[in-house]
């Protein structure tokens, strides 16, 4: 049937390039060993079928919409999938290069098992205490409450970082976990970059149509689709309120011409139904993954007026009312973070959740900026291990684990030479 055959395709692309996300990309400009990791890879697609090699040039530029069609008729079905080629891309369905991000959710992995997605108890910072204790326990000295004023460049060589107090650490390498766009925007001199090379790096595009909100709750959602407020195997699941591909193309295209899609796609997480310490009995806690709004908000308006994020926040809870009646009054407290609050509270330039879109422009050895694709950046001793590097962004650790291998080369080479 469609299904089974759309889900072998996708399986097949998938092996291909959950092969080629944990390696460095070959980087333009770089040479012939570059020229060489070009060749390794051009052989391993070159191994595929005919049709295999048509299914990874149509998922990379073809639309969700375009793709989706091929295989699937009914709408509800279509928006589903689609639903995961427009998450955090501010896109439409229709828009080419949504299929890649439809595939690239498929990258998931966990205890083994490709194609799934984990829930973390105690909700994702439990993944970055894990992580901190696993840096400890090799030596690791974390600080936190100790923001980064600039990079320290000496000589042409990232050598340290100067902190907002004053204080500098000095060190043989600088790996920067931030955007790349705020990296060389507010942490890197004019004077250390060349202008030409920081104008590249300001022009990624940036932005994921996000809006997040956090709710406490009295009860569960009652749906109309699924009624009953006792926990059922529905509350413990990803909840997407986009039911046709319509919707998701009116969510967008409403974004780009008021700011704010009128009827928005809301994916609900409950986590105390899988975590119920995050809450007092009989309560819980849900966020709200929204699509779409602008970065910016068009005309005079801005996200940083108060009465603007609290009146699309009033539209996103009616949203889910509509699918949930007692969502509304079951509402105890919220907490609604819009494109500006993401930038500001965590760095986020224009609030993008994937520190730059993933289009065919930003893939691969073009990301973050062709040139620059081996998580080396401009700056020597400085590297880029976020989601701003390949492979781009999601809870998977790659771009990190695949540029402390190159840190881990370079140190080897300076080593060998001293």
């Amino acid at each position: 049937d469609r299904l089974a055959v759309s889900d072998d395709e996708l399986n097949r692309a998938v092996a291909v390039l959950r092969d080629l996300i944990t390696r460095t990309p070959p980087n333009a400009g770089g040479g012939i060993l570059e020229l060489v990791k070009a060749g390794a890879v051009g052989r391993r697609v070159l191994k595929l079928s005919l049709a295999d090699q048509r299914l990874l040039l149509e998922l990379f530029t073809a639309s969700a919409a375009d793709f989706l069609d091929r295989h699937f008729e009914n709408e509800t079905v279509k928006a589903a999938f689609a639903f995961d080629g427009i998450v955090g891309s501010y896109a439409a369905p229709s828009t080419p290069g949504t299929a890649y991000v439809l595939l690239h959710h498929c990258f998931g992995e966990v205890n083994g098992k490709p194609g799934h997605w984990g829930h973390a108890k105690g909700g994702m910072g439990a993944i970055t205490q894990a992580m901190a204790r696993a840096a400890q326990s090799r030596g690791a000295v974390i600080r936190t409450n100790a923001p980064v004023h600039r990079v320290l460049v000496e000589g042409g060589r990232a050598t340290g970082v100067v902190l907002q107090t004053g204080e500098t650490i000095r060190a043989r390498a600088v790996a920067a976990n931030v955007g790349p766009k705020l990296l060389f925007r507010d942490l890197i001199a004019k004077t250390d970059v060349a202008p030409e090379i920081r104008d590249a790096f300001l022009a990624i595009k940036t932005g994921s149509g996000s809006f997040r909100m956090n709710v406490a709750l009295a009860e569960l959602p009652d749906f109309t689709s699924r009624p009953g407020k006792e926990l059922a195997l529905h509350h413990r699941a990803g909840i997407v309120i986009g039911p046709t591909m319509d919707y998701l193309e009116r969510a967008y295209l409403d974004a780009r011409a008021f700011g704010w899609s009128r009827e928005p796609v809301v994916e609900m997480m409950i986590s105390t139904t899988l975590d119920p310490q995050l809450a007092p009995p009989g309560q819980h806690v849900a966020s709200l993954f929204v699509q779409h709004v602008a970065p910016h908000l068009p005309g005079a308006r801005s996200w940083s007026d108060a009465r603007e994020k609290e009146a699309f926040a009033d539209i996103v809870i009616d949203t889910v009312s509509r699918h949930a009646p007692n969502f509304k009054s079951a509402v105890l407290a919220r907490q609604v973070l819009s494109p500006l609050d993401l930038e500001d509270r965590f760095g986020l330039i224009d609030g993008d959740i994937f520190h730059g879109q993933l289009g065919l422009g930003q893939l691969f050895s073009a990301r973050p900026v062709l040139g620059y694709g081996n998580y080396r950046m401009p700056i020597k001793g400085l590297y880029l291990c976020g989601s701003g590097a390949h492979p781009g962004g999601g809870v998977t650790g790659v771009p990190g684990m695949n540029a402390a291998r190159e840190i881990a080369k370079d140190m080897k080479r300076q080593r060998a030479r001293t």
